[in-house]
């Protein structure tokens, strides 16, 4: 008997002997991808070139990669990896589980945050060849807490870009569904794709709100998620297979303890408000972002001003004087950035005290993504 999934009725269970079917590796995608390389009277493809086309097929039945490839030849006359992605990133999210992000992205793109930084390039190459040749072990993954808009999420799409490997984004509350056994089925499903796809990068952004439920899951939902929950960390835990899970949260009490041990995460860090350095680059870069020239406002002194904000709130406020000036039928100056700010209200003066229970909570329990060197007055919070 053949399924798609495993459902089984009470008779049978015990009369029959479930075999499970991967999905298709590399050697067997290497077999469909030579068919259609000989269907197609291409020339043979051979090095990093073909290992990118199977790299960009990994997660595809061998019917999707044979269309995949099918789809490239006809587009591109051509098998391009980058077809392929894009085919692959439609078939994943198909599922509605898991979304393939392209990744734009670099570490350059993010202000200040150096330790973190330092962090990640030194595992850059943990899932090359020659990291798996010297013995190194494979990292497990990273958990940035943090105030909201300090760059936790675009931290984690640039972590993909360090490692040179395909971010999968997971919407935690996807996974539960109204059916009897289908959360933990989603799960499953969840972890299949993300081992077939490795190496690989795990977004899970804002998980306390996908996971804060198992503390009283009894009660509630008959314990489907302390279930999800507990297959999903033991699968952190044990994994084998080469996917950093990458995982961001804002309310850190909201979050089990048994997630925050060590040997689910390699390392937990805690974002802060920028300091005035870390406002500066934000400055520039944000200047940068949308066209204009850093060196036409005086970014120091822009940062002075923007005590208190987050790297997102800079961008709003430039946002909003890009808009004003446009209205003005100008270019924005330091002038118009300040008569925006006079009437902003930051996030560090609406929730002064929950943020201050943030500190409190990471001071001793986490590292800290900048270096600890900088001055804490230029991190204080308006109240």
């Amino acid at each position: 008997m053949l399924g798609c999934r495993l459902c089984l009725p009470p008779e049978l269970e015990r009369e029959l002997t479930v075999i499970e079917i991967a999905l298709p590796g590399k050697a067997q995608l290497a077999n469909v991808l030579d068919g259609i390389i000989e269907s197609a009277a291409l020339k043979p493809i051979q090095g990093d070139e073909r290992d990118k086309i199977l790299d960009a097929a990994c997660g595809l039945t061998t019917i999707e990669a044979e269309n995949a490839f099918a789809l490239s030849v006809a587009q591109s006359k051509q098998i391009d990896p980058v077809l392929v992605s894009k085919e692959k990133a439609q078939v994943v999210k198909k599922n509605g589980l898991l979304e393939l992000i392209e990744t734009t992205e670099s570490l350059d793109s993010i202000g200040g945050l150096d330790v973190l930084k330092e962090w990640l390039l030194k595992r850059k190459s943990a899932f090359t060849k020659r990291a798996i040749e010297y013995g190194l072990p494979t990292p497990k993954g990273l958990l940035i807490l943090g105030i909201a808009g300090t760059g936790k999420s675009l931290t984690a799409k640039a972590t993909a870009k360090v490692f040179g490997v395909p971010l999968l984004k997971l919407d935690a509350g996807r996974i539960f569904a109204g059916v009897v056994g289908q959360s933990e089925s989603n799960v499953r499903a969840v972890i299949q794709t993300a081992e077939a796809i490795a190496p690989c990068c795990l977004w899970i952004d804002e998980m306390e709100k996908g996971f804060s439920g198992s503390k009283s899951s009894n009660a509630t939902d008959g314990g489907t998620s302390a279930r999800v929950f507990g297959s999903f960390i033991s699968w952190m835990q044990e994994k084998q297979a080469p996917v950093f899970v990458v995982a961001t949260a804002n309310d850190v009490s909201q979050l089990p303890p048994e997630m925050l041990r060590k040997g689910r995460f390699d390392e937990m860090f805690f974002v802060d408000l920028p300091n005035q350095a870390e406002r500066e680059v934000i400055w520039e870069i944000q200047v940068a972002k949308y066209g204009r020239n850093a060196k036409d406002f005086d970014t120091v002194q822009l940062a002075r001003a923007t005590e208190g904000l987050t790297g997102s709130e800079i961008e709003n406020v430039f946002v909003e004087a890009l808009y004003q000036a446009f209205d003005g039928e100008k270019e924005p100056t330091d002038l118009t950035i300040a008569q925006v700010l006079t009437e902003f209200v930051p996030l560090s003066k609406l929730m002064a005290e929950q943020i201050l229970g943030l500190r409190n909570w990471a001071k001793g329990r986490t590292r800290l993504a900048t270096s600890s060197v900088v001055e804490r007055r230029s991190r204080k919070m308006v109240l």
